[in-house]
């Protein structure tokens, strides 16, 4: 044996000190999360972390790579860490291996990546933390294998050796992948030439970047798939503004030789949170929680970054956009506090774009989200998180006078910026649709404007109707806690002033419009589903008589009640909107219970023939399908986020006299406008019993779900994960907040 092998504890093996780098002794994810690890290839919580995700029981016979568990060199001098020495290798010896494998790529590496380094100026504000992962030269990602080190380690112990080969495969496979990818083009559509993501992380740059960047690619099928499910679901009703790829926003930087090697790093991290914001909300949709929570991390270090300079006009609406994503992602975790703060920093930086067909796109869709913020918190101001001292109020800058008779008429500035920087608006839209009155706005916009209009005043109707219900049953409790501004609201008085254009009828008929004009222009004929679900269902609610006026359902409405169930079960993926569609689809549903209720009751009548028992059937399945739907999204929502939970028909014919379906076994949503579906056929007392029964189910639910989540009986490592991400959360407001103080 060679005189420089010294003793050191490699497991009963022997390595040559003389050449060896020392790994540290915990992986890098675990290194990173703050958490203990074992130490081992994979270590414990790598493994538990991947059985969990693939839902397996053993990891027996996969391969290592798939774990995802690294191990860093070392930095600091001294002792070896006690049990890092069996994970050393030799680094030079892997490097001359690889390159004697693929002499022609290793060739052509220097000569690609020069092309990609920014020069003069431009270097110096590409060389910030984006500027590392998505422009480093690929000089600087070899340092570590420079040759300098030509012997290899050989153990004594036979099963030493085989991990140290197993890792030297393994560390040469990612070096091929990285040649490979390092030829490809980076985000969606981006013009840069991007290397692959690093699996170990780099200095200064967010684990939750460097993990993820590969999602951005064009070429990459997961990326492309998470994007797919935001397209076909949040993006498929809202038709936000396309993020752009790197050729096109230099374009639209209208810069002589403008080239996407010369975008300053804060403005490629407006792009880039953008880009990751909504692959975010596709893992989200897909249930993929865990992937979504560090993707929306990693815009939130995006964010971060873009904010280091100030945020230029070409990208105002782009960073706009990446907060109102971020606020919907809260808005589906039940965080309704950062949920407004988001909010109104996306609406901040409204107030400052010129008006285009893109901000009445994103102010469209933040109408029609407020909406459904308006419903949850039943139109109470009072019950909102107040944001003000964390996030400044938005200074008006409302034009002195009107810009045309429409303005004139509804009292109303219908520009982007006016509407944004509204006091009235704060916590959410209200008023007089001023999109919709905007003949300038894109139809999608104004059709989806008119929606949220008619659900606030549906909304406002409920205040009162349970109001006057309270009333009539000498309920001063339920009474008291609708307070008259709830009633008298700010959309109220302008439909009151204006009934004829702006009755919540004439909304959703303008709606219908606007969409099929839409529709009829765009080039590719799309049919827009989300929003032809969401006409259909408001048409039906809205229609409260058949053609013969006996205060049953005409056929009309039965047709758009079960368009709206049907159009759902062919694509579950529209549950997922963000705004009110869920409640809608589900008191849909509702009202089918009471039309097979209605139906039930005739069987054995000379009215309830083949052509009855036909419907009844079809109606039954339809709604079987769709309450099953239902009940799978409404258990992956909050408790205080979830809408009805409808019960199903009973095994046994029901007795006499008895329902087919028992709506007083349903479990009520807090929405007083949802609850109105439900308790259509009560009297004012026992509709106020019920109302009552159903907030202090809700208390109780949510004090369980609190309970269980401190006990750790719900997804531990989630709630962990998410208390960490909180606090970049928190770092990226509080930085926000002092640039709109000062």
């Amino acid at each position: 044996m060679d005189g420089n092998v010294g003793n050191m504890p490699n497991g009963g093996g022997m390595v040559k000190s003389t050449s060896s780098v020392a790994l540290c002794a915990s992986c890098d994810r675990c290194r990173a999360r703050k958490t203990k690890c074992d130490g081992a290839r994979p270590c414990g919580n790598c493994a538990s972390k991947y059985m969990k995700k693939n839902k397996l029981t053993s990891i027996e016979g996969i391969d290592l790579s798939e774990f995802d568990c690294i191990y860093s060199p070392a930095k600091r001098r001294g002792p070896i860490p006690r049990g890092a020495s069996s994970r050393k290798f030799s680094q030079s010896n892997m490097s001359q291996q690889s390159m004697q494998e693929q002499p022609s790529q290793n060739a052509e590496w220097p000569s690609a990546m020069q092309q990609m380094r920014p020069s003069g100026s431009n270097h110096q504000l590409q060389s910030n933390l984006f500027a590392q992962v998505m422009g480093q030269p690929q000089q600087q990602k070899n340092a570590n294998f420079n040759g300098q080190n030509m012997m290899s380690n050989i153990p004594n112990n036979p099963d030493d050796l085989q991990q140290q080969i197993n890792m030297l495969q393994q560390l040469q496979q990612q070096q091929q992948q990285q040649q490979q990818q390092s030829m490809n083009g980076m985000g969606f559509g981006g013009g840069m030439k991007q290397a692959e993501p690093q699996q170990q992380q780099q200095p200064g740059v967010p684990n939750t970047i460097t993990n993820h960047t590969h999602l951005l690619e064009p070429t990459d099928a997961e990326g492309g798939r998470l994007h797919a499910y935001y397209k076909l679901s949040i993006d498929e009703l809202f038709r936000l503004p396309p993020t752009p790829t790197d050729d096109e926003y230099c374009t639209r930087l209208n810069t002589p030789g403008m080239t996407p090697q010369m975008i300053p790093g804060s403005q490629l991290a407006a792009l880039s949170a953008s880009r990751f914001a909504e692959i975010a909300l596709g893992a989200l949709v897909h249930g993929e929680v865990s992937l979504g929570m560090e993707l929306c991390n990693a815009v939130v270090h995006c964010l971060r970054e873009s904010v280091q300079e100030a945020v230029q006009p070409p990208t105002m609406i782009i960073v706009s956009k990446a907060y109102f994503l971020l606020a919907v992602f809260r808005a589906f975790r039940g965080d309704m506090l950062r949920y407004f703060k988001y909010r109104r920093v996306s609406m901040t930086y409204l107030s400052k774009i010129e008006d285009t067909a893109e901000t009445a796109a994103l102010l469209s869709a933040i109408t029609y989200q407020d909406s459904w913020a308006y419903m949850v918190h039943n139109g109470n101001e009072r019950l909102v998180p107040s944001v003000d001292d964390s996030i400044p109020q938005i200074a008006p800058v409302m034009r002195q006078s009107y810009a045309n008779q429409t303005e004139l008429k509804f009292d109303v500035r219908t520009d982007a910026a006016s509407i944004a920087s509204n006091p009235q608006n704060k916590s959410w839209v209200q008023g007089a649709p001023a999109l919709y009155l905007n003949n300038e706005a894109p139809l999608n916009a104004r059709s989806l404007d008119a929606l949220a209009c008619s659900i606030r005043t549906c909304c406002d109707q409920a205040n009162q109707r349970f109001a006057t219900i309270a009333k009539e049953a000498g309920n001063a409790s339920v009474g008291d806690m609708i307070p008259l501004d709830t009633i008298n609201t700010a959309t109220t008085n302008a439909v009151q002033s204006h009934e004829n254009e702006l009755c919540s009828r004439n909304m959703v008929l303008s709606a219908y419009t606007l969409m099929q004009q839409d529709e009829n222009t765009s080039k590719n004929k799309r049919v827009n589903e989300g929003q032809q679900l969401v006409i259909s269902a408001m048409d039906a609610f809205l229609e409260n008589s058949d053609e013969d006026g006996n205060g049953g359902f005409s056929d009309s409405q039965i047709q758009s009640l079960l368009s709206v169930c049907n159009i759902t079960v062919e694509n579950p993926h529209l549950l997922h909107h963000a705004g009110p569609t869920y409640h809608i689809v589900t008191n849909a549903a509702i009202l089918l219970c009471h039309l097979l209720n209605g139906m039930y009751s005739m069987k054995g009548t000379e009215n309830f023939g083949a052509m009855e028992l036909t419907m009844f059937e079809e109606v039954l399945d339809t709604f079987t399908a769709a309450r099953k739907l239902l009940t799978i999204h409404r258990r992956k929502l909050p408790v205080k986020l979830r809408c009805h939970g409808i019960p199903r028909p009973g095994l046994d014919p029901p007795a006499e006299g008895q329902p087919f379906i028992d709506l007083g076994n349903t479990l009520l949503c807090p929405c007083r406008g949802c609850q109105g579906f439900v308790l259509m056929a009560c009297s004012p007392v026992v509709a106020a019993e019920r109302a009552q029964e159903a907030r202090a189910r809700m208390a109780e639910e949510s004090a369980q779900e609190q309970e269980a989540l401190e006990l750790g009986e719900i997804d531990r490592e989630l709630d962990i994960m998410g208390e960490e991400f909180n606090v970049d959360d928190d770092a990226l407001l509080n930085m926000i907040s002092g640039m709109i103080t000062n």
